[in-house]
């Protein structure tokens, strides 16, 4: 299964429907993806092969009370409604389904993600970490692509879009964006995979401009940064590193900053300096903190 399946597949089962406002903006965001065609003046019909995805957006509109219906074709799932049953945030006009500018302009950061979050099932992919960052989405209108890029810059995630001939993209290619944006849409198991890879690239890149420190200590002292980094960024996600005392926080920061520094030197950077051993002690119980 692909990255972006994994991600698909976590949303789908995690993400509540017990509130319908919540429900009506997903469902938005995938009416203006790039995966929704306008058959003829009364009907629109969305194409995927995926059934995890295509089950989603039938939750979506049964739980919306909307009528509908769900086709094979070859090997896409195609689900079709009427056109009076698209949501009043968006409009049909000029046989195009558009974004009511005051859906976005005055909205709750909770419906903005949902509607984030339906278009990313929609239409949205990201490359595997290991070999490129690299998320992108589909949209099925450039004005909606202008908004949707407002919406992201507005929740603090910076994009770049691409257009074609027929194909209207917002993309990310940075791997802190495309973290916050994993995180955004409630994808907090991916965010961790994500996180762990991005770590590991990172700690590969300093390993090769460290060429000329000893090989068996160089890998000693990076082996055990990486995991102390790692375990730092996960109680960082999942909001336990507010509750770490004065000490924990001080050194844990100091490795986040310093990833190749011995223990001796990250002791001697803090508030009041300590030996190999105390360091060790704490970074230590950092590890095991966040593996509960």
């Amino acid at each position: 299964m692909s990255f972006s399946s994994e991600i698909k597949q976590e949303l789908n089962k995690s993400s509540n429907l017990a509130n319908k406002e919540i429900v009506k903006y997903e469902l938005i965001g995938y009416l203006i993806s790039g995966n929704i065609d306008i058959i003829n003046k009364n009907t629109v019909k969305f194409s995927t092969e995926s059934d995890y995805n295509i089950n989603r957006f039938s939750k979506l509109l049964s739980n919306l009370n909307k009528n509908y219906n769900i086709e094979i074709s070859g090997k896409n799932f195609v689900i079709k409604l009427k056109i009076k049953e698209i949501e009043p945030e968006i409009k049909y006009e000029n046989n195009k389904i558009l974004l009511e500018e005051r859906s976005i302009r005055k909205n709750k950061e909770e419906n903005l993600r949902a509607v984030i979050r339906g278009l990313f099932l929609g239409s949205g992919s990201i490359n595997n970490p290991e070999n490129k960052y690299h998320l992108e989405i589909v949209l099925n209108e450039e004005k909606n692509l202008n908004y949707i890029r407002e919406i992201l810059e507005r929740l603090g995630i910076n994009s770049k879009k691409m257009i074609t001939r027929n194909k209207y993209s917002i993309y990310i290619k940075e791997g802190e964006e495309i973290s916050k944006f994993l995180a955004l849409i409630g994808a907090n198991k991916a965010v961790m995979q994500f996180e762990d890879i991005r770590v590991q690239k990172e700690m590969r890149g300093k390993v090769n401009r460290l060429v000329n420190c000893e090989t068996a200590n160089l890998n000693k002292t990076i082996n055990a940064s990486i995991e102390q980094i790692s375990a730092i960024r996960k109680l960082k996600q999942t909001g336990k590193f507010a509750k770490l005392n004065d000490n924990l926080k001080e050194i844990a920061n100091l490795r986040l900053e310093n990833p190749d520094m011995s223990l001796v030197d990250l002791g001697k950077l803090l508030k009041k300096p300590i030996g190999k051993s105390g360091v060790n002690y704490r970074l230590k119980k950092i590890v095991e903190l966040a593996n509960e």
